[in-house]
């Protein structure tokens, strides 16, 4: 292993992570005959430190090479209420195989332990180094998603979905029952996540949310429209046709592009109705949880901008 130094990330090193992020995530992608993941401008990638700054200043570490000062590795992370939640986590392939991002897994398991919280994170189930390097840490896949998008989805979607008439737009006022939702469902509460989508300062997020017969909060979704991050999530939903009506809106809100949202291989009736409007496969993920876990119920829509495992 080599000699890296672990710290935060400086505020005048945003532009150099943002394209170690580019480099290393394109780099495994292109090397295992798999296209980039991003194809945007090269400063799309400073989405990351943009978003993950203005939640949590200060959660992002880097790897810094004794030998050069170069970065060798970066790694953002934020604790919540009920866990931290570990997201994108890179190291420059000129580095692969030195323990760069062994060593920043490291700082992040050291810091929950300390918390006495759990960790989340959504890795992919293709990539066996991730997968390892989690897995010899003491994460354990707790379920799988297979990700999927429509290229060219029909019109109005929302309408032959059903329940279209149930989804509208967030508010400040839905916050405490989206995280009661999610508490009750999942076990985990994120209540600044959502006030940081609802607000929508940044002008790239849309959430929505699926009101009940009795006017009670049955799902919600998110979605994130930027060239660094093109995906719907997270969400949250009681049963498979709220999940259908509110991918169906998000879906119909994004008209022209192909956002990918990640599905619970086990919701089969929600799975066929997507293959139906023409949804492929591109990936499949796990849900790894090192510490607690609660098995949930309902359906769990995660996603990578923010990371929500």
């Amino acid at each position: 292993m080599s000699e890296f130094t672990i710290r935060p990330m400086r505020p005048g090193e945003w532009d150099e992570v943002s394209e170690l992020v580019r480099i290393s995530t394109n780099h495994w992608y292109e090397s295992h005959a798999r296209g980039a993941i991003f194809t945007g401008p090269p400063d799309a990638t400073r989405l990351f430190c943009e978003v993950y700054e203005a939640l949590d200043p200060g959660c992002c570490i880097v790897a810094q090479d004794g030998e050069t000062g170069r970065l060798a590795g970066s790694c953002f992370y934020r604790q919540r209420e009920t866990h931290v939640s570990l997201g994108i986590m890179n190291a420059h392939p000129y580095f692969f195989g030195r323990g760069a991002a062994s060593q920043l897994l490291a700082f992040i398991t050291d810091y929950a332990d300390r918390q006495g919280l759990p960790i989340r994170l959504v890795s992919s189930a293709i990539n066996m180094d991730s997968f390892s390097l989690y897995n010899r840490a003491g994460f354990v896949p707790r379920m799988a998603f297979q990700d999927m998008f429509i290229e060219s989805p029909a019109d109005d979607l929302a309408a032959g979905a059903g329940g279209a008439d149930r989804v509208r737009q967030a508010d400040d006022d839905d916050i405490p029952a989206m995280v009661a939702l999610e508490d009750e469902l999942v076990g985990i509460r994120r209540e600044k996540d959502y006030r940081f989508f609802i607000e929508n300062t940044m002008g790239i997020w849309h959430t929505l949310v699926f009101e009940g017969e009795g006017g009670e909060l049955d799902g919600f979704l998110g979605s994130v429209a930027h060239p660094g991050s093109n995906l719907l999530g997270p969400g949250v939903m009681r049963d498979e046709p709220t999940a259908a009506a509110l991918i169906a809106a998000q879906l119909d809100h994004h008209k022209g592009s192909a956002p990918v949202f990640l599905v619970p291989i086990q919701a089969a009736e929600l799975v066929k109705t997507l293959y139906g409007w023409g949804a492929r496969n591109c990936e499949l993920h796990f849900a790894q949880i090192r510490g607690a876990y609660r098995r949930p119920t309902g359906i769990i829509m995660p996603t990578f901008m923010p990371e929500t495992g």
